[in-house]
């Protein structure tokens, strides 16, 4: 017995990386799993159904069940088909983990409209679109009268924490994901809908592309030790999430190897008042010696 025994999973861009390891550990728990993946390269061109469909095989050929989808989830009735496609195949939809993404890396003083909207296109879009459809699926079975108990996972960075050299596209669509999870719980809990963000550091084609400024991801470990930075590490945490029973809602984790983190965006570090309106002077008072550093991505790697 696994623990999301009978539980219909959607979890996009699964045919490689994060998302491949997200679908394998869903089914290995008992999850009926949809592996969605367009197929493109890491900037987002082309296509290629052959990922998701060998992972939906990689599924069934361990006892577990599975279909591949190759809908392209940032279009909005491609990703009201996906959903459909779930609840028509094994019945009902409980758990859509949103990870598909692309980089199209240029630094602020160079991006072109194009690079720009197409990374947010695919990284909040991606997440936007099946989020309104499952959430729409959700609501209707709640108000005829079934209970629902749904999760949504969406996929930040540290990038939406912290920027990173080269990705303002990247950075600022996945501090938006951490908004869209906290609209989906206010939006979404009354009908039995949890939404939470997750941060995950691990070698995939996408961190690997770093642009220049970045930071590489060190090379895998030895064989036998442990490597902190393999994708499967992270999908324990997104098993516990997907569970019927998970009392997590509108939280932001940060996953890397054995580390952990429970973050807050924004943190209030400060709270400060004044006497009716703010003056420059009571600025300047206030305000000194308590301006913050601001977080780097190392503080998320060590």
């Amino acid at each position: 017995m696994g623990r999301l025994d009978g539980r219909v999973a959607i979890v996009t861009g699964a045919g490689r990386g994060l998302g491949r390891a997200h679908a394998l550990f869903l089914a290995s728990e008992g999850a009926w799993v949809v592996v969605n993946d367009l197929g493109g390269d890491v900037h987002g061109a082309g296509s290629d159904s052959s990922p998701a469909r060998e992972v939906a095989r990689e599924i069934e050929a361990r006892g577990g069940r599975a279909i591949n989808s190759h809908h392209d989830v940032a279009d909005w009735e491609q990703a009201r088909e996906l959903v459909q496609l779930a609840v028509e195949t094994f019945g009902d939809l409980h758990v859509l983990v949103n990870n598909a993404g692309i980089l199209r890396d240029r630094t602020l003083a160079n991006v072109t409209a194009e690079e720009w909207d197409a990374v947010i296109r695919v990284h909040l879009r991606c997440h936007a679109a099946p989020t309104r459809h499952a959430m729409a699926y959700w609501r209707d079975r709640s108000r005829a009268g079934h209970p629902v108990k749904a999760s949504l996972i969406h996929t930040t960075s540290v990038a939406g924490f912290a920027g990173s050299f080269g990705q303002a596209n990247y950075s600022a669509a996945k501090a938006a994901v951490i908004a869209l999870s906290r609209v989906a719980v206010l939006e979404g809990g009354r009908y039995g809908v949890r939404s939470n963000a997750v941060s995950p550091s691990a070698r995939t084609r996408i961190s690997l592309a770093v642009p220049a400024g970045g930071t590489t991801p060190p090379a895998a470990p030895p064989p036998g030790t442990f490597d902190r930075l393999d994708p499967g590490n992270v999908s324990p945490l997104i098993g516990w999430l997907a569970a019927a029973d998970c009392p997590a809602t509108s939280q932001v984790f940060h996953l890397i190897g054995d580390r952990l983190i429970v973050s807050s965006m924004p943190p209030i570090v400060h709270d400060l008042r004044t006497h009716g309106q703010w003056t420059l002077e009571a600025l300047d008072r206030a305000l000194s010696g308590r301006l913050v550093s601001p977080l780097t991505i190392e503080d998320f790697l060590e």
